[in-house]
């Protein structure tokens, strides 16, 4: 089984105030983000259900109906389809886990793209 270590992963720099880093499992992807203070993520929206575990900081998530913060420990939930756009309100670190996975980012769009061995990947058996 694979064992990843995120030290190991590769940083994509998706603007000078966003970075993720990205494993891809055969039916989840898990994306590490580090957002600076000020960082926005614009209005988009995916097939796949997101999971979002905020480690430090505080953001804004903005749905078409309603603006939820979320502070560190606290975890949300959006569902497919569903557009949404996020402000960091502080310099904040999270964790997005999305199902199925996100077999857009691994075709190359959304600035990730596939690498022939996985990222960080330290042991599989």
């Amino acid at each position: 089984m694979p064992l990843y270590d995120w030290s190991q992963v590769a940083k994509e720099y998706l603007n000078p105030q966003t970075t993720r880093q990205v494993i891809h499992a055969e039916n989840i992807t898990v994306a590490q983000v580090h957002l600076e203070q000020g960082a926005i993520v614009p209005e988009h929206s995916h097939m796949n259900e997101q999971v979002t575990f905020l480690m430090s900081g505080r953001v804004k998530l903005v749905y078409p109906d309603h603006e939820q913060i979320v502070e560190p420990g606290q975890v949300i939930q959006t569902p497919p389809n569903v557009p949404h756009r996020l402000e960091a309100l502080e310099t904040s670190a999270a964790i997005d886990v999305f199902a199925p996975r996100r077999n857009d980012w691994i075709q190359g769009e959304g600035g990730v793209a596939e690498t022939a061995e996985p990222a960080g990947l330290i042991h599989s058996t």
